[in-house]
């Protein structure tokens, strides 16, 4: 049974910096790439960032420069550290297993103008 759990989220003010983790339980997580998703409240859900299994990254846009996802193989733990956060980055943060299509509950993050 595989489990995706985040954790990290919560309430931060504008330009602060936040960072989330999120654990795969099973033995898929060294052979999966990983990505993190969000959802801002009453729109659709996004790609926040990717990372391959040999550590290759992509970003959106819209957080480029400001979002750093990277990996912990011995671990099984994929991070999201996200500085000069913006109100507009509040969302529920999701944590999957891009290659296995597993999901997180999510995380809340919520930034205060």
């Amino acid at each position: 049974q595989v489990q995706v759990v985040e954790s990290g989220g919560g309430l931060v003010q504008a330009g602060g910096s936040l960072r989330l983790s999120c654990t795969v339980s099973g033995s898929i997580f060294g052979i999966s790439a990983m990505a993190w998703h969000r959802q801002p409240p009453g729109k659709k859900r996004e790609l926040v960032a990717f990372i391959s299994t040999s550590g290759s990254t992509n970003y959106a846009d819209s957080v480029k420069g400001r979002f750093t996802i990277s990996r912990d193989n011995a671990k099984n733990t994929v991070y999201l550290q996200m500085n000069s956060l913006k109100p507009e980055d509040t969302a529920v943060y999701y944590c999957n297993s891009w290659s296995y299509d597993y999901w997180g509950q999510g995380t809340q993050v919520t930034v205060s103008s």
